[in-house]
């Protein structure tokens, strides 16, 4: 893998998982070779628009293509665990949408998975990736605003959202909190790591999905962090870090920013801006070519997206659901350590 192209491929066809075809179609160190979907005419008109040689109509021989070097799953979330787990057992490496899977024990059972079969798997988060966020956790990490005490993120959109779409629909893990709170969320965990403490309230469908959520993390350290994401209103995308000597501001589009500026104390502003060519979806780019940089490294995870890191978000996940009563179907609740103790 050192000396060629590495050699994808792509399980689902729906837009994001078009929208990275799109770019690693473009990158001359990555080569689509297999796609695969449930239904074969989706498949076969998904690799005549890339120009994959090879179309799937299951799942299951994408898994076993001995041609392919990773496997990129682009499914609703509630069949990552399914999909990438099919994948790891088949010997492939994969890298997987976010939120990683619908719950942190679905999570944990594919880290260990890969952990167990010596497979390389990442999160899609592609955000990790982007060379803007990256200076802005390294401007953080070297003090330039003294002791973070607080971050605020957030990610609405305006909809609506019919009762029919997967957004709204609990057996694809619809609501805000997975499909856009995970950004909010991942940023806050970034820069502070888990939290010790969640609280939240939402607004929930009529379905039982989360319409709007607000959730407030804390840390021992005294930071804290406020999320919000939405369905119903399409908010700046904006975040800000805030210091004992200083702030950071994202404007707009925090998690692939085109800029941000830099206040510290007693000094005049400092903006960072993006390179021309690391356009509003780069960072799809970026995420491809960390994971074809891991891969020929030998490397079974990514330093960017260590697989820690994405079960300490989707462990505040969870418990942000559990604040706020979404629970999605086939979930079974939480063991009560204290039932064993009670009389049937």
């Amino acid at each position: 893998m050192t000396e060629r192209s590495v050699r994808w491929g792509i399980l689902a066809t729906g837009g994001i998982a078009a929208s990275f075809t799109a770019d690693l179609v473009d990158l001359p160190d990555a080569e689509v070779v297999a796609v695969a979907s449930r239904a074969k005419e989706s498949a076969q008109a998904f690799a005549d628009r890339f120009g994959i040689a090879r179309a799937y109509g299951e799942w299951e021989s994408l898994a076993r293509d001995e041609d392919v070097d990773v496997v990129y799953v682009a499914t609703p979330h509630s069949a990552h665990r399914a999909a990438a787990g099919l994948c790891l057992r088949a010997g492939r490496n994969v890298l997987c949408e976010k939120a990683f899977t619908l719950n942190a024990r679905e999570a944990a059972e594919l880290v260990a998975l890969a952990r167990e079969r010596g497979s390389f798997l990442m999160e899609a988060m592609w955000m990790y990736c982007n060379p803007l966020v990256r200076r802005l956790k390294a401007l953080v990490d070297d003090g330039a605003v003294g002791k973070v005490r607080s971050v605020h993120a957030d990610f609405g959109l305006a909809g609506p959202f019919p009762p029919s779409h997967r957004l709204r629909d609990p057996a694809q893990g619809g609501g805000a909190l997975l499909d856009l709170g995970v950004y909010p969320v991942s940023f806050a965990q970034l820069l502070l790591g888990e939290p010790s403490d969640v609280t939240a309230r939402a607004v929930l469908s009529e379905e039982g999905v989360d319409l709007q959520t607000g959730a407030l993390l804390s840390w021992d350290s005294g930071a804290l962090a406020s999320v919000h994401c939405s369905l119903v209103g399409g908010t700046a995308t904006s975040a800000s870090v805030t210091g004992s000597r200083g702030r950071i501001d994202v404007p707009g589009g925090f998690f692939f920013p085109d800029r941000f500026v830099l206040h510290r104390d007693g000094r005049d502003p400092e903006e960072f801006t993006a390179d021309p060519a690391d356009g509003p979806r780069a960072s799809l780019k970026h995420e491809a070519r960390e994971v074809m940089r891991a891969l020929r490294a030998g490397e079974t995870e990514s330093p960017l997206v260590p697989l820690d890191g994405t079960l300490a978000v989707m462990r505040t996940l969870d418990a942000i659901r559990e604040r706020v009563g979404v629970r999605y179907p086939g979930e079974a609740p939480e063991a009560d350590p204290a039932a064993e103790l009670m009389p049937a």
